[in-house]
């Protein structure tokens, strides 16, 4: 329930900073006109619509499991991780689109005070909600806040490289700046829509978990295997933040049903120890 509500609470805090930035993005935007910081407050928008799916879906992945769901509703997060990338993906394309139309009619670009001010604050904020986010994603394994945290990393990066661009246009007075500093944004945008997609959506697809937890699995079962004891046909799964993790143990027909029961608990303990979140299937074969 603790972890849970960790969750709940920091993708609640995500919520209210992207609010924040978009009001400030768009006054900005206006103000001066620029179609970076237009581009930005774009961004920012999608990063809010993330934070909400966000934070629905922590809510529902920890739910219970039920009759309809007895595996749970983890799923949820990783759903909510590919919603995010498709989102991020179309919020580049319309920020490219919007930099060409300034491209072929340029405007100019006026209260680069405020303008950098609102990016440099936006690089703040987001710097520090994107650590909060990764922090608490890190001690519940949550891709849905993963890629929450990782939309505002990427935040940090383009107001930055905004905040940059308009002081190069105050400096220079190249106002076509602005827009191919715009483009450059979509572009780290794409990249981080296709990162986040082929993430969150590799677990709908049931599989495996990465080759060093793999190992480590084999290894801890490897330990409690003595004598003629072995195992085989061992699978491994992952749905939101909760680890599936079934395989074949064969051993001597002489071992009572209480001695097989004794050690199928103490392997099952030791993965779970080792392995947060991680539910245990054994089959019990004989040689």
């Amino acid at each position: 329930m603790a972890r849970m509500n960790s969750k709940v609470a920091v993708a609640r805090l995500s919520i209210l900073s992207n609010t924040l930035l978009i009001t400030m993005k768009v006054v900005a935007g206006i103000l001066s006109g620029s179609v970076s910081i237009i581009s930005e407050a774009i961004h920012s928008f999608m990063d809010l619509l993330a934070s909400v799916v966000a934070y629905f879906s922590v809510r529902i992945s920890g739910v219970p499991a039920d009759s309809r769901h007895p595996y749970g509703h983890g799923k949820f997060e990783n759903i909510s991780g590919v919603v995010e990338a498709l989102l991020i993906f179309i919020a580049a394309f319309w920020i490219i689109y919007e930099a060409v139309h300034k491209i072929i009619r340029p405007e100019p670009v006026g209260q680069f005070a405020i303008a950098v001010a609102v990016m440099a604050v936006s690089a703040v904020v987001n710097l520090i909600v994107s650590r909060k986010l990764y922090k608490v994603a890190r001690e519940t394994d949550s891709v849905a806040l993963e890629a929450d945290a990782l939309h505002l990393k990427t935040d940090v990066y383009t107001s930055a490289g905004v905040a940059a661009g308009l002081l190069l246009m105050w400096i220079t007075g190249i106002h076509l700046l602005d827009p191919l500093v715009a483009i450059l944004v979509a572009l780290l945008i794409l990249k981080e829509s296709f990162e986040l997609f082929r993430r969150a959506f590799a677990p709908l697809l049931d599989h495996a978990l990465p080759d060093a937890e793999v190992k480590e699995i084999a290894a801890i079962i490897g330990r409690h295997c003595t004598g003629r004891m072995d195992f085989h046909d061992l699978r491994t799964r992952k749905a939101g933040s909760q680890k599936y993790i079934d395989f074949h143990l064969n051993l001597d027909p002489e071992m009572r049903v209480r001695e097989a029961h004794e050690l199928c608990d103490r392997i099952e303990q030791d993965l779970k120890n080792a392995l947060r979140e991680a539910e245990v299937t054994i089959h019990v074969e004989n040689f």
